[in-house]
């Protein structure tokens, strides 16, 4: 059996995983082709230490490499001891590195490109990556949320960067992340005013992709938008998600990642057998092929041509 990875601010939710032969070599606990990744430190309301960030950022390489993961979800823990968290922000009181001096500028802008380095990870980590948010996701929780590419949210998340009020500002990439995903007027009114938001007006402003009610619903929503893209075709995901993420910061240079996007993607298992199933008929399933139902009256599924095209949803390799 394969031995996991051990944490001490995040776990792991994995798949089941299997050999070549079938046999199982990791007995998940994931039904579905996706991981979970959880903060947990809920005593601290997932709070940010540089640990966390570099533990989270350590999974995704694990991840990244492990064929039975095709998406991952990245969360706070469904078992909270305060109130519900995604993360609430950086731990302002942890130890910091003390080779780092905070009245020495240089050291605090080497400091944050160490920061950066690991929200840059997780931003361009290869599969879907998707952040459920449960509760808080408060400054550098936020700051997680806007590298990740789908945001699920229940009707209890609030989001927002309130840093200003400390005297500091979200330069976790925050401030840039936030303007490209919500834009640049209501980015400045976020972070100069640290103003908190509810999910439902984050749906609005095009941050969250979907909303539902706290507890079982959320949770269902979660493994159902997970499921789907760990079932996906992989490897047109991940060119979509290179052209979407960075090829639109410059048009023309994104148009050419389209190009040979569509190229590399060509020689895919998912696209092949995609294009062979839309072309490939079979017997209809609703009138058994015979184009007309049991009272004489024409098949409303094949119109009576009595077979239809097989477009079944791949799962990718």
């Amino acid at each position: 059996m394969v031995e996991e990875p051990k944490f001490e601010h995040i776990k792991i939710e994995w798949p089941t995983a299997r050999d070549d032969q079938g046999n199982v070599i990791r007995q998940g606990t994931i039904d579905g082709n996706y991981a979970v990744i959880v903060l947990n430190r809920p005593d601290r309301l997932n709070a940010l230490t540089e640990q966390t960030v570099a533990e989270i950022s350590q999974a995704l390489r694990i991840l990244q490499l492990d064929g039975s993961v095709r998406a991952v979800v990245l969360r706070g823990t469904k078992d909270f001891t305060k109130k519900p968290a995604f993360s609430a922000g950086a731990d302002l009181a942890a130890m910091v590195d003390p080779r780092l001096k905070m009245n020495v500028p240089m050291h605090m802008s080497m400091a944050m490109r160490t920061r950066h380095r690991d929200y840059d990870e997780m931003e361009q980590f290869s599969k879907p990556l998707i952040a459920a948010v449960d509760g808080f996701a408060l400054g550098g929780g936020l700051e997680l949320v806007l590298a990740c590419d789908i945001v699920i949210a229940s009707d209890r998340a609030i989001f927002g960067v309130p840093e200003v009020h400390r005297g500091i500002f979200p330069a976790n990439g925050g401030v840039t992340r936030l303007a490209a995903r919500v834009g640049l007027n209501r980015a400045l009114r976020a972070a100069f005013f640290g103003e908190q938001f509810d999910a439902k007006t984050m749906l609005e402003w095009g941050l969250v992709s979907w909303i539902a009610p706290a507890g079982e619903e959320f949770e269902k929503l979660v493994h159902e938008k997970a499921k789907w893209l760990g079932d996906a075709a992989t490897t047109a995901l991940f060119i979509i998600k290179k052209c979407v993420k960075f090829g639109t910061r410059y048009p023309q240079l994104g148009l050419m990642m389209e190009q040979l996007g569509f190229g590399i993607n060509s020689a895919s298992f998912d696209s092949k057998e995609g294009i062979a199933a839309f072309n490939r008929k079979v017997r209809c399933p609703v009138c058994g092929g015979k184009g007309k139902m049991e009272d004489d009256s024409i098949c409303p599924n094949c119109k009576g041509s009595k077979r239809i095209k097989d477009t079944p949803h791949f799962k990718g390799t």
